[in-house]
């Protein structure tokens, strides 16, 4: 195995964290965006740790908001850009490779357990 195979550089600090994650997740379900009070109720997020992570991930230009309307009628809306979707498909494609090289070591450890005691300091 060469040096690195366990980096998993796909798995960016930006999406990786829970709340992002599953911001992005939900975005990426919905052509027309998400309305800030979707986002809040489908993440289970305050309105403060919901912000914070949008304003993450439209700085990383993943997510676009926009505002319409002012006062206690504004309605904030996000969307996933083309930018979001491709990094989200990289990011899911990365977490396949976790799950994909999890399971052949668990099952190189079940053939080496069949092999019995006899062979298990070889």
């Amino acid at each position: 195995m060469k040096d690195g195979s366990f980096a998993y550089e796909g798995l960016t600090r930006v999406l990786h964290e829970r709340a992002r994650l599953s911001a992005i997740t939900a975005l990426s379900t919905a052509n027309d965006g998400r309305t800030f009070s979707e986002l809040k109720r489908l993440c289970d997020l305050t309105d403060g740790n919901l912000n914070r992570h949008l304003k993450v991930l439209e700085e990383a230009a993943l997510v676009r908001i926009t505002k319409r309307g002012g006062g206690r009628t504004a309605e904030t809306r996000a969307k996933i850009t083309a930018k979001g979707k491709r990094a989200f498909l990289t990011y899911l494609a990365e977490l396949e490779r976790v799950l994909m090289d999890a399971r052949t070591s668990e099952d190189a450890e079940e053939e080496s357990s069949e092999d019995g005691p006899e062979n298990a300091l070889a």
